[in-house]
Order: structure tokens, then C-alpha cells, then sequence
């Protein structure tokens, strides 16, 4: 085998892995569901399984979220992605506050900015409570 032919035959081989693995990609993305269908998710917890003053982390339309009882003002929902760069928010039961690890970006349990780089609030999610469940959707 010469080198030439080698050659041709390491640039077919590529040329169609790389081929291949757009066209699946492709074909994946124009499966996928529409948001519309996705967004009817609901999510229902019992209020006696987070106390006053604490938090649960739940998985809302595929993200990651909080609910947190604040003490004297009830419960509230937040997204736990950072609006700085998008990474993971911690809850902090001493300080009562949520903590960005990535670049200490701070949020008060409203979703408000304290401090640090964060340009924006946390998202709130609906929520509604009916009788003793928290309703998340």
C-alpha cells in the first residue's frame, strides 16, 4: 500500500465519522420534544416536609431549584441557576442565605442580589399552595 492510498483512506474514514456524527446530532435535535410540552410539569410536595426556616431541592423542567419556608413569610420557589454564569446556587441554613461557589455571588431568600457578580435575581417559579401541598408549575 503506498501513501497515497493510506492517506485517502484515513481521510474517508474522518470525513465520514464527522458526517456521521453531525447527522446524529441533527436528527436528535429535530426529535426532540417541543417546549411547549415539557412546560406542563407540575411538581407537588407537602408543606410539613420542609420546616420553617428550611429549604428542599428539587428538579424543576430538567433544572435544579429550592423551595425554601422563609420564617414568618412563607414559601417560595427559586431557580438555583446563578444569573452570572450559570452555576449551581448553594442554600446556607446558617446565614439564611443562598451562595454562588463559582465566584461568591450572594442572594437573599427572595432571590434578590446581596453581593458579588450575579447582574440579575434568581428566577422565581410559580407556585401555589392548596390546603397542606406546595404545587410547583
Amino acid at each position: 500500500m503506498n501513501r497515497r492510498r493510506f492517506l485517502k483512506m484515513i481521510l474517508a474514514f474522518l470525513g465520514s465519522v464527522t458526517f456521521f456524527s453531525f447527522a446524529f446530532s441533527f436528527l436528535k435535535y429535530l426529535t426532540a420534544l417541543p417546549a411547549s410540552a415539557t412546560a406542563a410539569n407540575k411538581i407537588t410536595i407537602r408543606k410539613n416536609e420542609i420546616a420553617s426556616g428550611d429549604a428542599k431541592n428539587i428538579v424543576y423542567q430538567n433544572k435544579p431549584a429550592i423551595i425554601i419556608n422563609r420564617p414568618d413569610k412563607g414559601f417560595i420557589a427559586l431557580s438555583l441557576t446563578c444569573t452570572h454564569l450559570g452555576c449551581v446556587v448553594e442554600f446556607n441554613k446558617s446565614r439564611q442565605t443562598l451562595l454562588c461557589p463559582c465566584h461568591a455571588g450572594m442572594y437573599d431568600l427572595e432571590g434578590n442580589v446581596i453581593s458579588g457578580p450575579p447582574p440579575k435575581p434568581l428566577t422565581a417559579l410559580p407556585l401555589k399552595i392548596e390546603g397542606d401541598s406546595i404545587i410547583i408549575g
